[in-house]
């Protein structure tokens, strides 16, 4: 079983073709088990700039009151998750959309990151708190592919927009899935990025935690989903280029990018 994050940067425009969605369809075809986490991050600023809604960072964080919540689960479960399931469908797979809540699938906690050695409130933004696994387990066996927006609820109800690269961690985990596959604009891990001779082949979870105090940048994030999905349960991780259609394919053959080995 394989789980893909595939990045709200590679939708296509209506009526265009997208073929790293063909290669995911083909995969399933083929007899692979497959779910699919979007992101939808250009979307969401489109979206936004469209409402005349600012947008406010904290370290990174989109700040996300009720408005931009809104805005953020209606392009995550609307827009893209719709998008991405009627071309799958257009493509003859059996694709079913979810939000992480559906079905009990995550259940989010409020996530506040620490600026200046405090916690800071940046609204409706959580981390995944538990995943219960049985609804995609279902629909996976009766022989669908699961197409998952990264938006949950926690206890009480109220709705999170959760990092989409932490929700396919999790997922992967809870799975014990084969392979979580990370597409991203990089080809992989590099020790010195923006060094692209530093690329990393192959590396186990642990070397991997000794050295990710060093990253910086744009590797870091990528790191720490590597490490959650193997720590939750994944057999191994594998990180590369979902712009580059040949590196797609290598990484559903099992080849090619960054393979962390649990």
């Amino acid at each position: 079983m394989i789980v893909i994050k595939y990045g709200g940067n590679a939708l296509p425009a209506a009526g265009d073709s997208d073929p790293v969605l063909e290669a995911i369809a083909d995969a399933f075809l083929d007899g692979e088990q497959l779910v699919l986490v979007h992101g939808g991050g250009p979307q969401i600023d489109e979206a936004l700039a469209e409402k005349g809604i600012g947008k406010n960072r904290v370290a990174g964080y989109l700040v996300t009151d009720e408005a931009v919540f809104a805005t953020v689960q209606s392009v995550l479960s609307g827009t893209v998750l719709r998008t991405i399931v009627n071309y799958l469908i257009g493509s003859d797979v059996n694709a079913v959309g979810l939000s992480a809540s559906d079905g009990g699938l995550v259940r989010a906690r409020k996530f506040q990151p620490v600026v200046d050695g405090k916690k800071v409130d940046i609204g409706l933004v959580g981390e995944v708190d538990e995943v219960n696994p049985m609804i995609l387990e279902s629909l996976i066996t009766e022989g669908y592919l699961p197409v998952i927006s990264p938006v949950a609820a926690d206890n009480d109800g109220v709705g999170y927009n959760i990092n989409a690269d932490l929700v396919a961690a999790a997922i992967g985990g809870a799975l014990r899935a084969d392979t979580v596959i990370f597409l991203t604009d990089v080809e992989g891990i590099y020790r010195s990025w923006p060094d692209k001779s530093s690329i990393i082949d192959e590396i186990s979870i642990d070397e991997l935690k000794q050295i990710a105090p060093s990253f910086t940048d744009g590797m870091i994030p990528k790191v720490a989903a590597a490490i959650k999905a193997i720590d939750s349960g994944a057999f191994s991780v594998r990180i590369t280029n979902g712009t580059d259609l040949a590196c797609v394919l290598d990484a559903l053959d099992n080849q090619g990018g960054t393979l962390v080995t649990a």
